[in-house]
């Protein structure tokens, strides 16, 4: 039955794939939105809560994107399960976030998680352990389809297995699969019945994305003939944010641009910070009937992302894959709201980890926000070199986090380590060439310094 689904829902993407020629959007009909269609969240704030937020929170459901795998710092198994701080993984921390809040509001906020077929053994193992906490936990699985051919366009794939030689053709189609497979599991239908109204949507590993009772408020306050039925929360873009996707005015609809939809001959504009002001965050905020409606529809359009991957023996294949944002134009009423940072605290690196594992963030009931002790709210840019790459090297490399409070840069390449208690200030650079070794060495203050050379501290 699931793959009889998984094969409607890859044949009509395959098929679309055919039909379109060209890049999807026309560079001179992208227009600025309207002013009105991205809101500052201050504005949002200002009208403050309800004393019945309890009633909102109540029509919630937190849905987690958790089809990753950790393989990109060089872990096994699903992203979710890297302890991110103090023993505490990804997962751990949604768990507490929507915990804490049941509790102080008395609610029934449920979790759900939508899972790879990479991750679903290995997750619904380890939510054993959450049988206690006052969390209702959901999973659902994205769709498994057939990896192409890049050649001759055919699946890789010659029956249905998933093990052997088959462990590499099939692959979960990008987070716009959420509509369908959401859809198909039944948990969309069960929770309308419940009088669930909103989903939550965010990456796991957005350590930013707690549920905010502004934003809920806002939408549940709206005026039945103008509800609001897709908030896409978006951020000021910084030099790191380039590539992230951003919201334009197109054909007068608000729509995802998304930097593979770009022209290559765009791309420059696209990536500049004067044009594209905001970039999509991935914290989305959708209505579950609006969800239902467009489904039956088969109204949901969102633009196919190809995706180019060379298998281990060297063949070249495309995976084609939807974003979930890219649907905001499906919507009615659909809204930016610009965000602080502070919302957008992703961990794809190392470097991330070490920023979120420092004092620059204080962890109270799974909730990661800056230290009040750091003078300014910007975010120190770290680039850990390849030495650090995998999570297992780069603990071995800090005997404890050093002090980061008053940091605003950090570059490390090559082989270093530090000792305990470092503290690190300003600008500092460390650069330890092919062959030498520096070892940081307990207690050390680095303020706006180059360290390089040959510096090994050794047990006597």
């Amino acid at each position: 039955q699931v793959s009889k689904k998984d094969f409607e829902g890859f044949r009509k993407l395959f098929h679309r794939f055919l039909q379109v020629k060209g890049p999807s959007v026309e560079w001179s009909k992208i227009n600025r939105p309207p002013e009105d269609s991205i809101q500052p969240y201050d504005k949002i704030k200002a009208k403050g809560l309800p004393d019945y937020i309890a009633d909102s929170l109540n029509k919630l459901v937190v849905v987690k994107l958790n089809g990753g795998l950790g393989t990109s710092m060089g872990c096994k198994g699903p992203k979710s399960l890297i302890s991110v701080r103090n023993e505490n993984t990804f997962l751990d921390l949604t768990v507490q976030q929507i915990e804490h809040l049941n509790k102080t509001y008395n609610a029934d906020v449920p979790l759900v998680l939508m899972n790879s077929f990479n991750t679903d053994e290995d997750t619904k193992k380890i939510l054993q352990k959450y049988t206690h906490h006052r969390v209702k936990i959901h999973t659902f699985n994205q769709s498994r389809y057939p990896r192409i051919n890049k050649e001759s366009l055919l699946p890789v794939a010659k029956d249905m297995a998933m093990t052997g030689e088959n462990a590499d053709v099939w692959y979960p189609p990008g987070h716009g699969d959420i509509y369908a497979s959401f859809n198909n599991s039944g948990l969309l239908e069960q929770l309308i019945a419940e009088g669930k109204e909103y989903i939550f949507v965010s990456n796991i590993d957005n350590l930013g994305a707690t549920v905010d009772l502004y934003i809920l408020n806002h939408l549940v306050s709206q005026p039945n003939g103008k509800r609001c039925e897709f908030i896409m929360e978006v951020t000021d873009k910084t030099r790191a944010d380039v590539k992230g996707g951003t919201l334009i005015q197109y054909d007068g609809k608000l729509r995802l641009l998304e930097i593979a939809q770009v022209p290559k001959a765009h791309v420059d504009e696209f990536k500049s910070v004067t044009k594209f002001k905001i970039f999509n965050t991935n914290n989305l905020w959708i209505s579950l009937s609006a969800i239902k409606r467009l489904q039956e529809q088969n109204a949901m359009d969102m633009e196919i992302i190809v995706n180019p991957k060379t298998l281990d023996g060297g063949l070249n294949v495309i995976q084609l894959e939807t974003a979930v944002g890219a649907a905001i134009k499906c919507f009615d009423n659909a809204l930016g709201i610009n965000v602080p940072r502070s919302r957008f605290l992703p961990v794809k690196t190392t470097s991330d980890l070490l920023l979120v594992m420092s004092n620059l963030y204080s962890l109270d009931a799974g909730s990661l926000t800056m230290s009040e002790r750091r003078e300014f709210p910007t975010t120190p840019h770290v680039k850990l070199g390849s030495s650090f790459t995998k999570v297992q090297e780069y603990l071995t490399r800090f005997e404890s986090i050093p002090d980061m409070l008053e940091l605003d840069h950090l570059t490390v390449s090559g082989d270093v380590t530090f000792g305990k208690h470092v503290s690190l200030k300003g600008t500092v650079i460390i650069i330890a060439n092919h062959g030498d070794r520096i070892d940081i060495p307990a207690g050390s203050m680095l303020e706006n310094k180059i360290v390089s050379g040959n510096l090994r501290i050794l047990d006597h």
